[in-house]
């Protein structure tokens, strides 16, 4: 006790004196006081660990939107899907009146080789109550992942068994994937969608690409709508894919940063004759500097909405307990030199956030004559002198406008009530064995299989159960997409995540017009000639 008040009078009377003085103490220096003030001295016990990471967390924020602190639990799940894989049970499932349903296991994973199946709820793990209990999808998968190696007992129910099965499952390392759909979008053209910039990415794109090539693809859709990036490797490897040789791919600068530039160092695929690369809105960061670097190298058509335009380099900081600052310690430029992020007032994170709001607020979505472009920040790209702006996001080339033809508030409610996967999800129970028996493979689905009018019937009925009440006309005006996503949410369920989106994708304009463009060799060459943007 002793030695806690003398530290505490040594600590006060070191203060005193240097405030007395009139010294400027170091930022670093004043803030360690502050800590040990509080924890010596407020009125009540002191959660150090708590003032710390508030501290942490309100000077970061007077930086930049992207500098973040995360906890131990926060860093890992942000980490996780970059890596390319954890360690789990192996399943995909939906939470769906409060009942975890199992969607696919994981090929020769631990779910798979004890005999789960797709359709299984699952009740409890270790004998805790997983379903019915209201938990969180973190909570579940806290419970369902673990270290390689240790054992977890699923209780799952199955239609058609009156009694519960037990499973005992050795979790073990699972992929996670970032091309989530590769399949032929005509005779000549492959499509691939990236979900996210992981470590395995450049390796998924290579098989995917090598899988489309030995089915005669010779023009790519690379579509990275909604991918809100990752990995700076990833986005530079994969760009090495499609440019030649030696070009730029994007280059760094910060105050305090070294200037960095990324050239390509390897052949690429030379034969990949036209490259479309869809973005929207949500495309951001690495799939911001792949798509300029296409669009500045004049290597492809850039199809569909301005980018988010988040153009700052984050180091991550970890400490020993697992936590980890994202440090923004540079800027990303294009090879033409445009700055890729958009604008944002130090300190002012809502507004920051609300950024897209503003833009579907002033039209941007609906005409590219919306977006007006200063002039001090023009640029032109490397080869063929076209102009591109700067001043955040990657303006494509062809713009396409949002569709909103078929979305109704009866539409909405189905979809925000979970009325569209609960009817899916009921409609594969009572039909799995058949549709499997009817349709054998993905090909044969995709060609032959159609919602009928009375599967639409039931919707609207189960619908009407859950509090959305019939309406003849907003139900006329949503029935087509209605029909096409529950036809893809059958076929992911029945097959897997690519047949979803080459059902859905064709209620996607940009989409469309990506198809329509890389089909016509005279309008792609239009694009990578004329100087344009965006027109």
């Amino acid at each position: 006790m002793t030695k806690k008040i003398l530290s505490a009078i040594l600590c006060l009377a070191s203060a005193i004196s240097i405030f007395a003085q009139k010294i400027d103490l170091p930022p670093a220096r004043k803030l360690a006081f502050v800590q040990q003030i509080i924890e010596q001295y407020y009125v009540d016990t002191v959660n150090g660990e708590k003032v710390a990471t508030e501290a942490i967390t309100a000077m970061l924020k007077t930086l930049d939107p992207h500098s973040t602190y995360t906890n131990a639990e926060d860093t890992r799940a942000l980490t996780e899907p970059l890596q390319g894989n954890f360690s789990g049970i192996g399943i995909q499932f939906n939470i769906i009146d409060d009942t975890i349903r199992v969607v696919q296991t994981v090929a020769g994973g631990p779910s798979e080789k004890v005999g789960i199946l797709a359709g299984d709820r699952l009740i409890s793990a270790n004998d805790t109550l997983i379903s019915g209990v209201k938990m969180p999808q973190a909570e579940v998968m806290r419970h369902l992942r673990g270290a390689k190696g240790s054992k977890v007992l699923i209780k799952a129910v199955r239609k058609g068994t009156d009694e519960p099965i037990d499973f005992r499952i050795t979790r073990d390392d699972i992929p996670t994937y970032s091309v989530s759909a590769a399949y032929m979008a005509t005779d000549s053209t492959g499509y691939i969608k990236v979900t996210l910039f992981g470590e395995t990415t450049p390796s998924e794109i290579r098989t995917a690409v090598g899988k489309l090539k030995r089915q005669g693809m010779k023009h790519l859709i690379l579509d990275l709508e909604d991918n809100g990036g990752g990995y700076l490797q990833a986005a530079t490897e994969i760009a090495g894919m499609f440019l030649n040789q030696d070009e730029m791919i994007v280059y760094t600068e910060g105050s305090h940063a070294e200037p960095a530039r990324y050239y390509n160092t390897s052949p690429g695929n030379k034969d990949i004759d036209r490259l479309v690369v869809t973005v929207n809105q949500f495309s951001a960061s690495a799939s911001e500097i792949l798509s300029g670097a296409v669009q500045d190298q004049d290597r492809g058509v850039v199809v569909g909405r301005r980018t988010f335009g988040k153009g700052l380099v984050q180091r991550p900081f970890p400490f020993p307990d697992g936590s980890m600052i994202r440090l923004t310690t540079a800027r990303y430029y294009t090879p033409a030199g445009r700055c890729i992020q958009k604008p944002y007032t130090a300190g002012d994170e809502n507004d920051y956030n609300a950024e897209i709001l503003h833009r579907y607020m002033a039209g941007e979505f609906n005409s590219a004559d919306s977006i007006h472009f200063d002039e001090s920040l023009l640029r032109h790209t490397l080869k063929l002198n076209r102009p591109v702006y700067g001043g955040g996001g990657i303006m494509p080339d062809r713009f396409v406008p949002i569709d909103t033809t078929y979305y109704t508030t009866y539409y909405r409610d189905i979809l925000a009530k979970g009325i569209l996967h609960l009817f899916c999800n009921n409609h594969i129970d009572s039909h799995r064995n058949e549709l499997k028996r009817n349709y054998p493979t993905e090909d044969s689905f995709v060609r032959n299989f159609s919602v009928s009018s009375a599967m639409m019937d039931n919707l609207v009925q189960l619908a009407q159960k859950e509090g959305v009440e019939p309406d003849s006309a907003m139900f006329a005006t949503s029935a087509p997409a209605l029909r096409t996503y529950i036809k893809a949410l059958i076929g992911r369920d029945l097959f897997e995540q690519s047949t979803y989106y080459r059902i859905a994708n064709h209620l996607n304009p940009v989409y469309n017009a990506a198809v329509t463009l890389i089909s016509d060799p005279a309008e792609y060459r239009r694009y990578l000639s004329t100087p344009r943007n965006g027109k």
